[in-house]
Formats: C-alpha cells, sequence, structure tokens
C-alpha cells in the first residue's frame, strides 16, 4: 500500500462537476493498492497517518496530530502510485491492485477512518475525479507499507 498524505486548510473531489466530498483542515490521503495489500497494511497506515504530528502548535512546530487539531480527511483511490516507469516512457500499472481488492481495501480504509472518530470524505473509485486542494505548509508525506 502507499499513500500520499498532503495537509490542506480545504479539499474537495468532484465527479462529473459535482462536488462528491469536502474537508476543511486535514489531510487529502491518495491511497494506491497493490495485490499484496490487506487489512492489515491498512491498519497500520490508518494508524500511522492519524498520529503524525505535522500540524503546528502555538510555538510554531510541526507537534500536533489530526486529533489534536479535529482534522478532516478527504480520501482518494490513486492506483498511479504503482506506476512502474523503469523501461520505456509509458508507465504500467501492473503493479497495481485488481479493482476488487482495491476498492474493498478503499472502502475499509475510509469506514476505519470514520470508526475512529474523523470526518472523512472520498471520491468515487474508478471515476474521474478533479481533486482542488490548498497544501497547507506545503506538507506532503510519502507512507509505504
Amino acid at each position: 500500500m502507499k499513500v500520499v498524505v498532503q495537509r490542506v486548510s480545504e479539499a474537495n473531489v468532484k465527479v462529473d462537476g459535482k462536488i462528491v466530498g469536502n474537508i476543511n483542515k486535514g489531510f487529502v490521503i491518495l491511497l494506491g493498492v497493490s495485490n499484496e495489500d490487506n487489512k492489515e497494511k491498512a491498519d497500520y497506515l490508518i494508524k500511522k497517518i492519524t498520529s503524525l504530528r505535522v500540524f503546528t502548535d502555538e510555538f510554531n512546530k510541526m507537534n500536533l496530530s489530526l486529533k489534536d487539531v479535529n482534522g478532516e480527511i478527504l480520501v482518494i483511490s490513486q492506483f498511479t502510485l504503482f506506476a512502474d516507469c523503469s523501461r520505456g516512457n509509458r508507465p504500467s500499472f501492473s503493479n497495481a491492485g485488481k479493482p476488487e481488492l482495491a476498492n474493498e481495501l478503499y472502502e475499509y480504509f475510509i469506514e476505519e477512518c470514520k470508526n475512529l472518530g474523523f470526518k472523512t470524505e472520498h471520491g468515487i473509485f474508478g471515476a474521474d475525479m478533479k481533486v482542488s486542494l490548498t497544501n497547507d505548509g506545503p506538507v506532503t508525506i510519502v507512507l509505504e507499507n
């Protein structure tokens, strides 16, 4: 599993010109799933992401977590995180998870974030999505498991 976590002051995702997910301060999470991934790997990343201390405290130090700032989450499925560009100029996506598994883990990821008490919005799996965000900092972190 690969994720790109972006600290944002606001973000939304549109499908067919309609907003389907919208958050204020928090994280946009681009989530990529491979065929070797499972719920245990998702659980590890969820715990890691929601515990990241990347929000600033009163001393302007990155010392606060998503929970500390009552942050929100926008999860976007992103199979292109598994692009292999090692040969030629056209990426191969053979390392990306099969759609059934990827969607199952994507839905699981969203539900587990909600179960932890975070407002969690999301895109539509497999749709052509337009993501708009204001990257705060900018702070962007890449995690793999």
